[in-house]
């Protein structure tokens, strides 16, 4: 596991495994989000076993599979309302962690400046400079 700290309540990863439990755990996390779509991943690495692990070692487990096509505000706002419905710190993970880091950028548009944004995205590893006009447009609007 590589979890990459955005904010001191969510952060991202690249693909973990079920394996990664213990660790998870241990560093503190309440939930997983799953933003990888099954279709991505052999079944040992899809979202009912990691599900079936995350719960075993006492975490909660949201899924909300992402592709470019589906970054849609309705699923922007659904993973905000998992992160911040979470009663501790938040994992998200996708097969880089870049779908995790795009879906908080916009869902924190309207409260944070695109510099601020990109600032703490680019510190966790994650350049996200092309989003800059659609965080600009959501922070105008």
């Amino acid at each position: 596991m590589d979890a990459r700290i955005i904010t001191p309540r969510y952060a991202v990863s690249p693909q973990i495994s079920a394996e990664d439990m213990p660790k998870i755990v241990a560093d503190g996390y309440k939930t997983v989000i799953c933003n990888r779509p099954d279709s991505e991943v052999p079944p040992s690495h899809q979202a009912a076993a990691i599900r079936a692990a995350a719960e075993a070692a006492g975490l909660i487990f949201r899924e909300l599979p992402l592709t470019h096509q589906t970054m849609t505000p309705e699923n922007v706002a659904q993973q905000r309302a998992f992160y911040e419905e979470s009663p501790g710190p938040v994992l998200a993970y996708c097969a880089s962690g870049t779908r995790c880091s795009v879906i908080w950028s916009l869902g924190v548009a309207t409260e944070m400046s695109p510099d601020e944004i990109l600032q703490k995205t680019s510190a966790a590893g994650y350049q996200l400079d092309g989003l800059r006009p659609a965080l600009e447009s959501i922070s105008a609007g």
